[in-house]
């Protein structure tokens, strides 16, 4: 297993398979670099290197009680390239992993990014402002805080359900998909999965938005029932210069694991393009 230590002694877990262009996979909460299965073995069939990590207080990464914030998450992000000596680098973010992709992006990336894609990402900012009125009321955000400190085992069995949309009709649940969704959330610490949900949708990315230079897509599911996509992705596509949207009819927040088929070549296209 591979590790890298943070300037503040916490330690990142990576995965670093292949040779050729980089392809650097981030995750949404509370999960794993594991979530990026089906993108990873298919980016690298296709002669990619890809990379994947677990955000500090994920996964197998240090459970951390400090830096649980978007700030530091790209900070993570840069020292790992940084280690990793990446250039021309592809940066693909789900859900909070959108969110860290836009900062590190924004912030870090001179040089070393090529492109980025946002699916079903977080951006620009999830919370109810006055300047975002169409966001979700914090009192949505309140009840995940509480859900995860009363019982956080409970919670993450009932997350996936309309995460890949099994709440709808005729929509088969997958057991195996609830059941390892459920196995990366329990792997993270419960301190940084809660410190978290401040930083996933309280954070305004209005300004790294505006900030990134390189291609970018944006991608999301007109069913996805955890970020909603009108508030998010089309916004986002709108603060990014010459950003591409693309919207999936029917497609839920977990898309890149119930539609791999379909998103995986349209990535593909987007990279190669």
């Amino acid at each position: 297993m591979s590790f890298i230590t943070m300037r503040d002694g916490t330690q990142i877990y990576y995965k670093d398979w292949g040779t050729g262009q980089p392809v650097v996979f981030h995750h949404g909460w509370p999960l794993s670099a594991d979530d990026w299965d089906a993108q990873m073995m298919f980016f690298l069939a296709h002669g990619f290197r890809v990379i994947a990590h677990d955000r500090r207080g994920h996964g197998r990464s240090s459970q951390t009680a400090t830096g649980n914030d978007m700030d530091t998450y790209a900070a993570d992000v840069a020292e790992l390239a940084a280690h990793l000596d990446l250039k021309d680098a592809v940066h693909i973010g789900h859900s909070t992993g959108g969110g860290e992709v836009a900062r590190y992006v924004a912030r870090h990336g001179t040089g070393r990014v090529a492109k980025a894609v946002l699916v079903s990402a977080v951006p620009p900012i999830m919370v109810k402002t006055p300047a975002n009125p169409g966001g979700l009321d914090i009192s949505v955000f309140d009840g995940f805080r509480t859900s995860l400190a009363d019982n956080r085992a409970q919670f993450y069995r009932e997350v996936p359900i309309p995460f890949y949309g099994f709440n709808r009709p005729g929509v088969t649940t997958l057991d195996g998909v609830v059941d390892n969704w459920w196995r990366q959330g329990m792997m993270g610490g419960i301190k940084a999965h809660y410190d978290c949900i401040k930083a996933f949708s309280e954070t305004d990315f209005t300004d790294d938005l505006k900030a990134i230079t390189v291609p970018t897509l944006v991608m999301h599911g007109d069913d996805d029932q955890i970020v909603p996509y009108e508030d998010a992705g089309v916004l986002s596509a709108k603060l990014v210069p010459g950003a591409q949207l693309k919207l999936y009819k029917g497609y839920p927040h977990g898309m890149l694991t119930l539609h791999a088929d379909v998103i995986n070549p349209d990535l593909l296209a987007f990279i190669k393009a």
